[in-house]
């Protein structure tokens, strides 16, 4: 960790808004009858220092005082803001309330203008697109306040080639949140923008560890043994894998991953059909191979109790013809036509 890493100070005991805002609506509702009698005053000709002195805080008040009011802050639940004091970090507001604080502080987020595709975020008018993680910078002014709500984060489907070198897609919903405002504003230049990029990262390190399906000689876990895990059929490791590799390039920002799940997962359009054409030959022999082995036993049965029965007496040509005529009718794709034989079998 950087040495330099700022930590997070919360301000404590500043909810004194509304006190501050009747004191200055008093104030005013003071200076402005100090003004008119001190300009009465001096118009007549019968002003004196008293006066004067009146006359010149009213004046200044009123024209200053307004400042006050950029000292009032108001904060929803779940929301904090940042402050810094020209340019020098002075802690963070946390918790609902109307607070005042130092009227020359302002709020802090790099992050303010930068809409995700995500959950929490007001879609604004337009906005110009930086890059193909929906990232979007919108024009107008937003709030300077963090949202340290729990959100999720859906990035744009990726196209990634996994162990075996065929294109998948594959698209995940991150859920996240902000745990430490300091890091997130000062660590990173724009969080949000970091969160997604990381993920863009993270996900392309893991998928490239395992198969879309179950390979033959395929090792994912790194024990240097051929293993079962697939994208589609352990989805739940890979889900969790993502998860940390991701919480472990966002932690320098403050950032906190809560959970990772696939939400997409197929081919690439190019190879969807081969690959489909593919599942279909392997669904079909190994229907095939149930399918033999089933009329296999039935003819080792047929046999065993006609011998057993003594019914009728075959040699070993006909019992050949017999199991490939039984064969034929149980391995058809079709239902058999069968001839009757009104002569001799010899």
């Amino acid at each position: 960790m950087n040495e330099n890493t700022l930590e997070e100070k919360i301000i404590q005991g500043k909810k004194n808004g509304m006190p501050m805002l009747l004191l200055t609506l008093l104030l005013y509702a003071a200076a402005i009858p100090g003004l008119i009698i001190g300009i009465i005053h001096l118009d007549d000709g019968t002003s004196t220092p008293l006066t004067i002195t009146v006359f010149v805080i009213s004046l200044t008040f009123i024209a200053l005082g307004w400042l006050l009011f950029c000292g009032l802050k108001v904060l929803k639940p779940q929301e904090a803001l940042v402050l810094t004091l020209f340019g020098k970090y002075t802690g963070t507001l946390k918790g609902d309330g109307f607070y005042f604080v130092n009227p020359f502080c302002s709020g802090v987020n790099p992050a303010s203008h930068t809409k995700l595709s995500q959950s929490g975020d007001v879609k604004g008018i337009g906005g110009v697109s930086i890059s193909d993680s929906s990232i979007n910078v919108s024009p107008e002014v937003s709030s300077k306040k963090l949202s340290l709500k729990v959100m999720t984060l859906n990035n744009s489907r990726q196209k990634i080639n996994d162990c075996l070198g065929n294109p998948v897609e594959i698209g995940i919903a991150v859920t996240w949140r902000i745990v430490d405002t300091a890091k997130a504003v000062f660590s990173v230049d724009n969080y949000k923008e970091f969160l997604s990029l990381q993920c863009d990262s993270a996900l392309r390190n893991i998928v490239r560890i395992y198969p879309y399906d179950v390979a033959p000689g395929v090792d994912t876990t790194g024990d240097g043994l051929a293993d079962e895990g697939s994208l589609r059929g352990s989805s739940e490791i890979v889900a969790a894998k993502i998860r940390d590799e991701i919480q472990a390039r966002v932690a320098e920002a403050g950032l906190e991953i809560i959970e990772a799940r696939i939400t997409y997962l197929a081919y690439a359009p190019e190879i969807a059909a081969v690959m489909l054409q593919r599942q279909q030959a392997s669904a079909i022999i190994d229907a095939r191979k149930m399918i033999v082995d089933g009329a296999v036993g039935m003819v080792e049965m047929a046999l065993e109790r006609l011998n057993e029965n003594h019914t009728v007496e075959l040699d070993e040509e006909r019992k050949a013809a017999m199991v490939s005529n039984l064969l034929v009718v149980l391995c058809g794709n079709h239902d058999a036509q069968p001839v009757v034989n009104s002569g001799s079998l010899y």
